[in-house]
């Protein structure tokens, strides 16, 4: 399994980054997929998440109308568009997969999650 996030970057206050997340080495449709970010001195934070052929999409409070979630199954590639962008969401970005209930539409950003990419670098400047 291999999960590499690629987007990040430095932008200003109100900008936008889309990141991606490019899957491989297991059956996309059978997992979650899930952005989690962590800021220097912070715990892991979970931001979105999408399962479920993409009808289950979850995001935390700090984001929810300013970031969107969205996949391409064929190219197994998760996105997280974020628009209106804070200093508070620099961060490091980390997309992850674990494998979803085989049936059912749960809430995805809680996991588990089992495979974790190598994170790209989100600063947003004020």
């Amino acid at each position: 399994v291999q999960l590499v996030e690629s987007g990040g970057g430095l932008v200003q206050a109100g900008g936008s980054l889309r990141l991606s997340c490019t899957s491989s080495g297991f059956t996309f449709d059978d997992y979650r997929i899930g952005w989690f970010r962590q800021a220097p001195g912070k715990e892991r934070e979970g931001v979105s998440c999408i399962s479920n052929s993409g009808r289950r999409l979850d995001y935390a409070d700090s984001v929810k109308g300013r970031f969107t979630i969205s996949s391409d199954n064929a190219k197994k590639m998760v996105y997280l568009q974020m628009n209106s962008l804070k200093p508070e969401d620099t961060a490091v970005y980390y997309c992850a997969a674990g494998r979803r209930p085989s049936s059912g539409n749960y809430p995805c950003i809680n996991g588990p999650y089992n495979y974790w990419g190598q994170g790209t670098q989100v600063t947003v400047s004020s």
